[in-house]
């Protein structure tokens, strides 16, 4: 049964891609944010022998950045995805929860296209959606310290 999201309260958005696709995730990164203001960025990475070892980055996005990839991500809205396979071949879900996007990837989502065979361009902007994701992250997200 498709799973019906319903939009973070109060414009909240709420942005996380984690990999693999289907196993235990390894790498997280979650982005929360309200629109036209700076947004909150946090990588969590499982590393080492059976992924013991945590590593934690945190950081924000200027609200420019965080306008930019609202834009990025509108167009997922409708989008094929599927609970049971990687789509789009990239071993990554991708779950957004906008007031006006809610798409998962890895879901069955209400009103999405059908689940199997994204076009090319398909493919291609959930690939610079999750591209985009890592680069902001590499630039804006910082080890920890204590």
């Amino acid at each position: 049964m498709p799973r019906s999201m319903a939009p973070p309260p109060s414009g909240e958005f709420s942005i996380r891609l984690t990999k693999p696709f289907s196993a235990t995730p390894t790498s997280k990164i979650e982005i929360i944010g309200e629109p036209n203001r700076p947004a909150n960025i946090k990588h969590t990475t499982h590393v080492g022998a059976q992924n013991q070892t945590l590593i934690i980055k945190e950081g924000s996005i200027d609200a420019e950045d965080s306008n930019e990839l609202m834009d990025l991500i509108r167009p997922l809205a409708g989008l094929p995805s599927d609970p049971n396979e990687d789509v789009y071949g990239l071993d990554a879900r991708l779950d957004v929860a906008t007031f006006e996007v809610q798409w998962d990837n890895g879901e069955e989502v209400e009103g999405a296209e059908a689940k199997s065979n994204p076009t090319e361009e398909n493919k291609q902007m959930f690939r610079d959606v999750v591209e985009s994701i890592e680069a902001l992250t590499r630039q804006k997200a910082k080890e920890r310290t204590s």
